[in-house]
């Protein structure tokens, strides 16, 4: 009885920690996403680098966006370890409100030689790495796949510093299977208690999983949900040069002071060696 007694303030105070960040969430996606649309990323910038800026690498030849197997995600009724998720269960988001599962895409990678390709190793977020309630639990993410932090979404290869954020396969491992969410709409989630984006549904972008037909029997294309991203994507990348030269002098001096990807490595990065100091 104690246990479930622990286990249900736990919880509590869980939802209580992600209905503040969704209040706070809210408040600086919009700060954020105004200053993207209107200023950082005009749609001539956009075009210019080839693609929509929030599009990310994704599908067979770019990053998986996905949790690794065993992963817990926040539910109304408690954490449920993603593999147990099934379409139609409803799962916590930042917005405050519940929204049930559309559909679970998977991906199996086998080991086919001595060591493992470094594009699918997954990035371990320590417990407390971001701060000191989160993750709450060691979470374990692919590369590409992107976490909320202070109202935009970074990709947590971009927040690697070898310390609290590194590539890390867990022991005996001769499998990494990987799950992602689908909503209706791009979403950020609770993932071992740190904020975490669902999967962003773009072109085809969904073949990139191994049961992508299971998707396309449940939504021909003209029945597919046009998303657009939660929150800005950044990250640290080797475009950014490129980006500086097609903007205005004003704005350069804007992207100088603004580098949240950047920042908030360096500040994950201090916190751990602080730490372990």
């Amino acid at each position: 009885m104690l246990l479930n007694n622990e286990r249900h303030v736990q919880l509590n105070r869980a939802r209580r920690h992600f209905l503040g960040l969704a209040a706070e969430t809210g408040a600086k996606v919009a700060a954020v996403g105004a200053l993207a649309a209107t200023t950082i990323f005009p749609a001539s910038i956009a075009q210019a680098m080839g693609k929509p800026w929030w599009k990310k690498e994704g599908g067979p030849e770019g990053d998986p966006m996905c949790f690794l197997r065993g992963t817990s995600i926040m539910t109304p009724t408690g954490e449920i370890c993603i593999e147990n998720l099934q379409i139609g269960d409803l799962v916590e988001t930042a917005r405050g409100k519940p929204m049930a599962v559309k559909w679970i895409g998977r991906h199996l990678y086998k080991r086919s030689g001595p060591s493992w390709n470094g594009s699918v190793i997954p990035i371990r977020i320590a417990r407390h790495a971001i701060d000191e309630r989160t993750p709450h639990r060691d979470l374990y993410v692919s590369p590409g796949h992107a976490l909320l932090i202070d109202g935009v979404l970074i990709r947590a290869k971009d927040l690697v510093n070898g310390i609290s954020i590194a590539p890390v396969l867990p022991a005996h491992q001769e499998m990494i299977e990987y799950f992602h969410i689908v909503l209706d709409t791009h979403e950020v989630i609770l993932a071992e208690g740190a904020a975490a984006e669902t999967f962003l549904v773009t072109d085809n972008n969904h073949e990139g999983f191994s049961n992508f037909v299971e998707f396309a029997r449940l939504y021909p294309v003209d029945q597919r949900p046009v998303m657009t991203p939660f929150a800005p994507i950044v990250s640290i990348d080797s475009g950014r040069e490129q980006l500086k030269a097609l903007l205005p002098a004003g704005v350069r001096r804007i992207l100088q002071v603004r580098q949240p990807a950047r920042e908030t490595r360096r500040k994950i990065a201090t916190r751990a060696e602080q730490l372990v100091s």
